[in-house]
């Protein structure tokens, strides 16, 4: 565990008072407007530079030629039936990623909408599958002020600098007053919640602060559960004048993103979307009090043809800083034609006195209560639990955010104050670790109601728990499911029915690497993903190949589940998954070609590096099989399976010299047992399985010198020798300095893999290298010095920072940190077990068995050691 004399002299940084004044944070210092201590910070001015995309090397494409030409064709069969392929390395978006992301709006499954740092509503997944990452400028706060007789500001509370606003009309957005320069501006994040500070833009003598919250809250189900944001603004005026301001937040009708506001037929009711999708509704609302008057305009339209334009509106609010209060009676709006949008605008408006201050709330909802699955299943999302599967619910979520956003934001801070005010953590840790949160809510997830859907105990075998190992080379996304809780198919109370949480993958099943066609799901293989199309039903949309044949999906399911087990010590989910435990260890029996033990790799990239080949006994997969066996053998042998749990440690007994024998060199572990020359290279995850060991409290699978040996050299090569740590653990890397080059994922750093590595570090005490691994994805992701991937953080980058595959959720394993950092009670008040203790598993007779072959084959090299002080480190 993190030792207790942690100290870190690498300068704070992000301080607010780096980017707003003093005098400013003091002002605003009230019903929490001014910016936390520690977040991520940005000017609204600062530039959002295109991401760049990577691409694969003239040798990996000579080699993946084939594998290019059945994706070819593959893309283009799904697309004849009206589907899109979402492993396509052929298309490119047209609306190239930039570094403008922020925190997501909304709680988690429910459709997502993401919000840029400069204030813009982007990257929209209301539709499962869908994703569409433009803006829709008309959605924006604005500010009107006015000050005695004639001194009047106004501007959209963005800056400007936007494309889309060159094509619009006269009459639409552009007419309205885009003033804000954004270098007296300042975003602060620290998700779930987001802060805006407006330092005297556009009226030097007022100071706004915009807060934005969403309810993500540990342990609780249903608010986490729900579509709905709120903006808190905090107004001090510091002039001698009393100011009128009036604050209106706009929105587009039909905003999923995309050209779909220009389909016409839109009004301010339910709607259906394009291609026979479920309906959605938004609506957005604001708080009135005795300070605060609210009134609306339902609609406007963002051309010359429309009864109410932009413009008109705009000028409105300019003379009068409000609408007519009798728009309240207005009854639905008239349908829009093609090609034009349907707009509608709330405006709170309030006097603000010389040096008084006020806050004004608004609040976002939208309903779509139904997601339905390519291949015709639909089920109701988790929320309709709580308000009803009508769409029209949103209006009932608006109405209850206004109300309960206090109750959102004193348990955030409970929850989050611990881990911020401790000081052994470094401050970009402590931001980063929340911030990596974003992927729960803008992920593509969907969360849905139990009553939707129920399954069986073996389902767990065809579903995959989250981790940072686990998903292979994908250019774009699919379905794969992430179970919030344990599995819990036994009778369960209300409380404990938390439903079932997907991130979305996806493809058909022909093996595209070799054109072979196989089972879509063999007996006894862990799933690699739910499906595309028809998740729970039609499982493994993931087709490059054949994953009944990889080695580290059945390991990793077992230590999955033993380390929930050990967390939660849940008696009754040990008992439920140990049928498929038990399947998930026999299936691999097959994998051990000579009956020593061990598993064997078969010369194809079987694996989740699934374009580097492994042959024969492999670092990665064979350490997680040592690992699964020991975490097999812990579970029976608590289950009571005491004959069982005997079983699995023999196994392990005899593949764990096999496994030194042919893989330790003295310093590391060999990437395989083969005789090329990148056999020989050191992989940065070549420890996995001992993660999942020391996370679960279980001995460790080699002695501590070894162990720490191993990982001082991942730390000195992999790390240190990539421009000095400040991008991550690449994957590859060959003893003499220079990056593994075999295939595009050796030569990758990949995000999770570096935290993962991290977590380990600091499970075996090595904290300053734990620290400085991981900071290099903070410096290359998130600093302002990277190459801007905050809130879309990728699977991997190339060591020039090039991305693959944005918005990824590989790197929540930053959270495998702070498990080893603040680990479950229920793994700190556990009985220690000393690594002689694994005889109690075995009889007396089998041990001494077991002791006669290891002595026949462990070799006389001094590499076997039992200190370092024999590893070449």
């Amino acid at each position: 565990m993190v030792s207790s004399n942690m100290f870190y002299r690498r300068k704070r940084s992000w301080r607010a008072g780096d980017l707003v004044s003093r005098s400013t944070l003091q002002l605003l210092d009230f019903d929490d407007g001014s910016p936390p201590e520690y977040a991520w910070r940005r000017k609204l001015s600062s530039h959002a530079n295109r991401l760049k995309e990577f691409n694969v090397t003239f040798r990996e494409a000579i080699k993946m030629m084939k594998l290019g030409l059945r994706l070819w064709s593959y893309i283009r069969e799904e697309a004849s039936h009206g589907r899109k392929a979402p492993i396509d390395p052929f298309t490119r978006e047209s609306d190239k990623p930039s570094a403008s992301q922020g925190v997501p709006l909304g709680g988690m499954g429910s459709g997502s909408i993401s919000r840029g740092f400069r204030g813009e509503f982007k990257h929209w997944q209301i539709i499962p599958g869908s994703c569409e990452m433009s803006p829709v400028m008309a959605n924006q706060f604005s500010i009107f002020i006015t000050r005695g007789g004639n001194k009047k500001y106004s501007s959209v509370l963005a800056p400007g600098q936007h494309d889309s606003l060159k094509k619009s009309s006269d009459d639409g957005i552009s007419s309205w007053d885009w003033k804000l320069r954004g270098d007296r501006s300042t975003y602060h994040a620290l998700f779930p919640r987001a802060w805006t500070v407006y330092d005297g833009e556009p009226d030097p003598e007022l100071k706004v602060s915009c807060r934005q919250i969403s309810p993500f809250i540990p342990h609780n189900y249903q608010e986490s559960s729900l579509p709905t944001s709120v903006f808190v603004y905090t107004i001090v005026n510091t002039g001698k004048e009393r100011a009128k301001v009036s604050l209106v937040m706009t929105w587009a009708v039909n905003s999923i993103g995309g050209l779909s506001h220009h389909s016409g037929g839109h009004v301010n009711e339910p709607f259906m979307t394009a291609n026979n999708n479920p309906p959605v509704t938004f609506a957005v609302a604001a708080c009135e009090n005795q300070n605060v008057n609210v009134t609306v305009l339902p609609a406007f339209g963002l051309s010359g043809e429309s009864s109410v334009t932009a413009r008109e509106m705009w000028g409105t609010l300019s003379q009068d800083g409000c609408f007519d209060r009798d728009n309240f009676s207005a009854g639905p709006s008239m349908p829009s034609s093609l090609g034009n949008t349907v707009c509608a605008a709330v405006c709170a408006s309030t006097w603000v006195e010389p040096h008084g201050r006020c806050t004004v709330v608004f609040s976002l909802a939208w309903s779509s209560p139904k997601v339905k699955f390519k291949k015709g299943n639909a089920y109701y999302r988790r929320y309709t639990k709580f308000y009803g599967t009508s769409p029209r619910s949103a209006i009932n979520l608006v109405q209850d955010a206004l109300m309960k956003y206090k109750h959102w934001e004193e348990e955030i801070d409970k929850w989050q104050s611990p881990i911020l005010h401790d000081e052994r953590f470094p401050e970009w840790y402590k931001v980063t670790l929340f911030n990596e949160l974003y992927f729960l809510v803008a992920g593509g997830t969907v969360w849905i109601d139990s009553a939707s859907l129920m399954a069986d105990a073996d389902e767990m075998l065809n579903s995959r728990l989250y981790e940072d190992n686990d998903l292979p080379l994908h250019h774009n996304s699919r379905n794969s499911a992430v179970p919030l809780i344990g599995f819990t198919p036994h009778i369960i109370d209300d409380r404990e029915n938390v439903g079932k949480f997907l991130y979305l993958e996806g493809i058909e099943v022909r093996f595209l690497a070799d054109g072979t066609w196989g089972t879509r799901k063999v007996i006894g293989a862990v799933a690699h993903d739910l499906g595309a199309h028809d998740p729970w039903h039609e499982l493994n949309a993931y087709n490059i190949h054949d994953t009944s044949r990889w080695k580290d999906l059945n390991p990793k399911f077992v230590l999955q589940v033993y380390r929930d087990f050990a967390a939660t010590g849940d008696m009754s989910f040990g008992k439920d998954v140990w049928p498929a435990v038990c399947t998930a260890i026999e299936y691999m029996e097959q994998f051990d070609h000579d009956d020593d033990g061990m598993i064997e790799n078969d010369g194809f990239p079987d694996q989740t590096y699934d374009a580097w080949t492994v042959r024969g006994v492999s670092a990665y997969c064979g350490c997680l099989w040592l690992a699964a066996l020991q975490a097999a053998a812990a579970l029976a042998r608590t289950l009571g399976h005491h004959d069982y749990a005997e079983r699995c440690m023999l196994k392990f007994a005899k593949a764990k010299p096999v496994f030194e024998a042919k893989l330790w060199n003295g310093s590391y572990f060999n990437y395989d047992s083969g005789i090329s020359y990148n056999s020989r290279s050191i992989h940065a995850d070549q420890l996995a399985g001992q993660w999942y060991t020391a996370s679960s409290g279980l001995p460790p699978l080699f002695d501590e010198g070894r162990i720490k040996c191993t990982l001082q050299k991942i730390f000195d090569y992999n790390v240190m020798r990539v421009k000095g740590g400040r991008m991550g653990a690449v994957n590859g890397m060959h003893p003499n300095g220079k990056v593994d080059e075999t295939c595009m994922q050796s030569r990758e750093i990949w995000t999770g893999v570096t935290y993962s590595l991290a977590a380990t570090m600091l499970l075996h005490g090595m904290d300053d290298q734990a620290f400085t691994t991981a900071e290099g994805i903070f410096i290359a992701g998130w600093s302002e010095e990277g190459y801007g991937y905050w809130f879309q953080t990728p699977e991997a980058w190339t060591i020039d920072g090039h991305y693959r595959s944005l918005i990824y959720m590989r790197p929540l394993a930053i959270w495998a940190m702070q498990y080893a950092l603040s680990p479950p009670r229920t793994i700190l008040e556990a009985p220690k077990v000393n690594t002689m203790d694994r005889t109690s598993y075995i009889s007396p007779s089998t041990l001494q068995f077991l002791q006669d072959s290891v002595r026949k084959m462990t070799p006389k090299s001094s590499c076997f050691g039992s200190s370092s002080s024999n590893c070449e480190c």
